[in-house]
């Protein structure tokens, strides 16, 4: 466990709540460990969180388009680890007629997302925390490309944008290590695709590649920094070495 700490005021004004906090990255960036970590820290300061998962409680229809992928592609099903790699064929395939098929279904999705997050805003909850957000759709677009762009930008319009929105980062190898599922050649071309969605955005904070420990105080001070209100609940204590 992360020993640097960051230490709690019991206070928080309830018109504060819900703050939205977003964890974005490619597949084995370390977005769990993050998120968690982060989740945990904010309950020893007594802030009540709602963690999401994007894919579980946002995506429309998740589980007839995770059939229909397995069944079109032919590729593997659930989550690789090093003990089992998986080859998994979804999001890596490129085609032009599944790009169509994708801005359809990701504007459903950001649909579903404003609706849920309205609801979301009446909850007793301090923080939401996304496992992934509608971003790691986007970054799954061709974005070199004027209409992948453009629907980019008219999404970024539909949706609320979080409070703070984290991009986890990582090296592709290292990334591949932890979560052998799709090739190194994609992992590679999904990176570059995330860095130019946050370009494209705007006000996304990246977490550059480094230790967990290292990572998490980053996630940590940014999160101090950009949410307004939380500064006399949460000030910075030394960090461990």
């Amino acid at each position: 466990m992360f020993d640097g700490r960051l230490d709690c005021d019991p206070r928080m004004p309830n018109q504060l709540r819900p703050k939205i906090v977003s964890f974005s990255g490619i597949d084995g960036a370390g977005k769990t460990t993050q998120l968690l970590e982060f989740r945990n820290w904010l309950e020893q300061c007594g802030m009540h969180s709602i963690l999401l998962t994007f894919w579980d409680d946002v995506v429309v229809l998740h589980r007839f388009r995770e059939f229909v992928s397995h069944k079109a592609f032919k590729g593997d099903a659930g989550v690789g680890s090093p003990e089992k790699p998986l080859r998994r064929r979804d999001k890596n395939v490129t085609a032009w007629p599944v790009t169509a098929v994708r801005f359809f279904l990701y504007a459903a999705d950001a649909i579903n997302l404003r609706l849920k997050l309205r609801q979301l805003r009446k909850s007793n909850a301090d923080v939401l925390i996304f496992d992934r957000y509608i971003y790691d759709e986007l970054a799954n677009l061709p974005l070199k490309r004027f209409p992948a762009r453009t629907f980019l930008r008219l999404i970024a319009r539909l949706v609320p944008k979080p409070d703070v929105a984290y991009l986890i980062d990582a090296d592709p190898g290292a990334a591949l290590a932890r979560k052998p599922e799709y090739p190194l050649e994609f992992l590679q071309r999904n990176r570059e695709s995330y860095l130019a969605m946050a370009g494209l955005h705007g006000g996304i904070t990246i977490i550059e590649p480094a230790s967990i420990e290292a990572m998490a105080t980053k996630v940590k001070k940014a999160i101090r920094q950009q949410l307004s209100g939380f500064e006399g609940k949460l000030t910075e204590l030394p960090v461990a070495p």
